[in-house]
């Protein structure tokens, strides 16, 4: 059988499978490579797996843009960027070898460099999915100009399968930095997060920053001259490349006893001024100072009031208990426009809405 044949029977496969859970009643849970499977509430219903349709559609360096399919692993569509000189500039986890193009879009999560290129729902150009009535859409483009309107190909990113299954991808890479550095101070963390936030509203190339047990790590990315002027002003110690290259991947993948260990993980979303947040447990800060991981025994009410305090939300990423909620609920305005967006794509409710929020 052809490569064209057997991916238009993967299809089918899967519109068979959303029509027969409509007639069934049943509910479907979306999956990959299951790199991410431990994000959100626990997956329930039958599992509907996407690696059959994979391969990358379409590739124009020149243009900046690569399409994929969802169950393209993501380890052989970078290496087909690198081999180019581009990357996916939001860094995203990938937590395994097996992780997919559409994981990685789903479940929305950017890597270190996000401070800086922005996150995944930024890149998306593109999408074709598949509804839940089995039906094929494709929304946006290739090039932003053509993302116009009410942007449903940015929707998906980060909607943890909900509303479809996202079979392409088209989107935005760009080349790799000609030039980096990582440097590194000793400071406290109110004081770091005091220099991030001035050197924020600087013209200096900062494409990563990391705060943990005193030390902050700062990355700069971009052209030689601009990178070694950066240096100078910043000072700092210097980094050699190749530890340097291991401390980011390490914190892009979560390989720091800070993230795996046997207390919960929280994610917590403030404004990058935000002060220090007085809660107990350790922290590792990224962004710029709007990303705090903290693993902590916390109350969860508690630890949820202080976030919201502080003008920001807070999620439990890894372990605890998740009867408390993984993700802070929307407000009320905010619930009824994704309850009503469940509803236009997912009218039988086959897709497994419960990984956002218990009940969906």
């Amino acid at each position: 059988m052809s490569a064209p044949a057997a991916l238009a029977d993967t299809l089918a496969a899967l519109q068979r499978a959303v029509r027969a859970a409509i007639g069934a009643k049943s509910t479907l849970s979306i999956h990959g490579g299951k790199t991410k499977s431990f994000y959100g509430q626990a997956p329930v219903g039958s599992a509907l797996d996407t690696r059959g349709y994979s391969g990358i559609v379409a590739y124009e360096p020149s243009e900046l843009v690569i399409t994929a399919r969802c169950g393209t692993p993501l380890a052989e569509l970078e290496t087909t960027l690198r081999e180019r000189g581009q990357t996916l500039a939001f860094e995203p986890p990938h937590f395994g070898a097996a992780a997919t193009v559409g994981g990685m879009v789903a479940a929305g999560l950017s890597g270190p460099r996000r401070q800086a290129a922005g996150a995944v729902r930024d890149h998306v150009l593109g999408v074709r999915m598949l509804d839940g009535q089995g039906n094929v859409h494709s929304f946006g483009g290739q090039v932003m100009k053509n993302v116009a309107g009410y942007d449903v190909a940015r929707l998906l990113a980060g909607s943890m399968g909900m509303l479809g299954v996202i079979l392409e991808v088209s989107i935005k890479v760009l080349p790799l930095p000609v030039s980096e550095v990582t440097l590194k101070f000793e400071l406290p963390q109110a004081r770091a997060i005091e220099s991030l936030n001035r050197w924020a509203g600087r013209p200096l190339p900062i494409s990563a920053s990391a705060w943990h047990g005193g030390d902050l790590g700062v990355r700069l990315s971009g052209a030689q001259a601009a990178v070694r002027a950066a240096r100078e002003k910043l000072g700092g110690e210097l980094i050699e490349a190749e530890q340097a290259a291991q401390y980011w991947q390490s914190i892009r993948e979560q390989e720091l006893a800070l993230f795996s260990g046997a207390m919960p993980l929280w994610r917590v979303s403030v404004p990058s001024p935000a002060a220090p947040l007085e809660l107990p447990g350790e922290q590792l800060i990224e962004w710029g100072g709007a990303l705090r991981w903290l693993a902590s025994n916390a109350d969860p009410k508690t630890l949820r009031e202080v976030a919201q305090h502080a003008g920001g939300h807070a999620t439990l990423f890894r372990g605890g208990d998740k009867s408390v909620g993984v993700f802070t609920p929307p407000a009320a305005p905010l619930d009824r426009i994704h309850r009503n967006l469940k509803a236009t794509f997912d009218p039988h409710r086959i897709f497994d809405g419960g990984r956002m929020y218990p009940g969906w």
